[in-house]
């Protein structure tokens, strides 16, 4: 696999990435989740047991017509739904395939 390398130290909340983004997951940031439906310690849990872990690569690979919820997202090999309000706590760092 090629080496990927963070192209910017600017950091955005995955909820707000358009299809095609890959990154790497910089922080969770559970007050950036405001309105997700689960209590902050909770959604924490779940992020980190579904992988969103600090240096874990990601990449949005869909989003619903409506709206754009749900998104696709690919984190440690695996690909998980969620809702854009709960992508919100995950902060990423975009990044690129050396071509």
């Amino acid at each position: 696999m090629p080496d990927q390398t963070i192209i910017s130290h600017r950091t955005l909340p995955l909820g707000e990435a358009r299809v095609g983004f890959r990154g790497r997951i910089v922080a969770l940031d559970m007050h950036s989740a405001d309105g997700a439906g689960l209590p902050g310690p909770e959604l924490e849990r779940r992020l980190i047991e579904l992988g969103f872990v600090e240096g874990a690569t990601v990449e949005l690979l869909h989003q619903g017509l409506f709206g754009g919820d749900p998104i696709a997202v690919r984190v440690a090999g695996t690909t998980i739904a969620l809702r854009r309000r709960e992508a919100m706590a995950v902060s990423v760092a975009p990044m690129k395939t050396p071509s």
